[in-house]
């Protein structure tokens, strides 16, 4: 089968939204005195937004086949990883074959690896690679998933993350996360007020209904045993991203420390197979959560998960909407999807990445058929509605 070239790799950015889920207004969920690790300066502790965490914006890229299809991907990085893409990594994909997606993630990852590995110059790597298998799935007329090799089942569990469970399980989700409010530097005041309030979750949903801690990386040590420990008396789930990617031995002894049947779960801000290698090695958690928007795109996810399938470990990838659905439907080792609420008071289901995708699909009482995810490529569309800026060519 013959496949045109890639004429044209273009990168945009965009503010409200989109993938950069933190940048919301005044009243949302997301921005409500959640613990951080910046907690510990009393002046950052009410809203995430005061530190800086939605001063990067969406990225958008479009990768261009030379018969004019376009594939696209968005994620975030917003305006450097944009610079990124269009000055250093649009030299290996222009005039290059569409279907070398190994090879082209190859020399993105090696030829930054001097200024990149992770963080930034990895989310830019992971849009481009999204975009590739999005024009990839248009020019073959097929849905990523069976281009991964066809869904394992015909239908999606999530779980809900978001301010209320409770109504996350009247919504039909499976379980709910909650984001935890306050870290070590509110002392035990604030840790009381965190079991209060798990404590408060449990009474409204029962006993059987999942329920989570998302820590956000702003725990130490201690205080992430004494969490746990205290949490259990109420069923929780699993306690995730408790402490610093960086700190593999804390969570190595988080695990070795957590209350038996509580899972240690992180991954979120971890990144290629190597950051992962570290985590499942080192015996650090029950769950990793790769973002496919952050992680390295979906070129590397499968690669790490095949690490985590041989070490009987669950994949369930940090909300990234239909870019993570469409991986999610074709591994074992992936029961389930996470869906973050995006309604400011957690209340309703919209589509993750709202306004900037069109038909992102969104689950219905809590589950998704796979035939939501039949349309070529990932299927969503651009909304014309929003404002793209390209801020650098080439």
């Amino acid at each position: 089968m013959s496949f045109p070239k890639i004429k044209h790799v273009r990168a945009f950015v965009v503010t409200g939204g989109g993938a950069d889920y933190h940048d919301q207004g005044d009243g949302h969920w997301i921005d409500d005195h959640i613990a951080t690790p910046m907690a510990r300066y009393p002046e950052y502790r009410q809203s995430r937004q005061s530190f800086g965490i939605n001063v990067l914006g969406t990225l958008v890229v479009e990768v261009e086949a030379d018969d004019g299809t376009i594939g696209f991907a968005v994620t975030t990085g917003g305006e450097p990883a944009a610079y990124i893409v269009e000055k250093h990594l649009a030299r290996f994909l222009e005039g290059a074959q569409i279907t070398e997606i190994e090879k082209l993630w190859d020399q993105m990852y090696f030829s930054t690896q001097y200024y990149g590995r992770k963080g930034l110059v990895i989310n830019a790597i992971s849009g481009v690679d999204l975009a590739l298998w999005d024009l990839l799935g248009k020019l073959r007329g097929e849905p990523v998933h069976q281009l991964l090799g066809g869904a394992v089942r015909k239908q999606m569990e999530f779980y809900a993350t978001g301010a209320r469970p409770d109504l996350a399980q009247k919504l039909g989700f499976i379980g709910g996360k909650l984001p935890l409010h306050h870290g070590p530097a509110e002392g035990e005041e604030g840790l009381k007020q965190n079991i209060a309030e798990l404590a408060e979750m449990r009474s409204r949903v029962g006993a059987d209904f999942w329920l989570m801690f998302d820590c956000w990386m702003s725990l130490d040590l201690n205080y992430a045993i004494k969490l746990a420990q205290r949490a259990h008396e109420h069923g929780l789930k699993w306690i995730e991203e408790a402490l610093s990617p960086d700190d593999y031995w804390g969570y190595a002894e988080l695990k070795r420390q957590a209350p038996r049947g509580m899972l240690v779960t992180t991954g979120e801000h971890e990144a290629t197979r190597w950051g992962f290698r570290m985590l499942l090695e080192m015996g650090c958690c029950d769950i990793i959560q790769p973002d496919v928007g952050w992680c390295g795109g979906l070129t590397e996810l499968v690669k790490i998960s095949a690490l985590a399938d041989a070490r009987g470990t669950l994949v369930i990838p940090h909300g990234s909407s239909v870019y993570s659905y469409h991986f999610v439907i074709t591994r074992h080792n992936s029961p389930f999807a996470e869906f973050l609420m995006m309604a400011p008071k957690a209340d309703e289901v919209v589509p993750m990445f709202n306004p900037l995708l069109l038909d992102e699909p969104v689950p219905v009482n809590g589950r998704l058929d796979v035939g939501a995810l039949d349309k070529p490529g990932f299927g969503v569309r651009l909304n014309p509605a929003c404002t793209l800026r390209r801020p650098y060519t080439h």
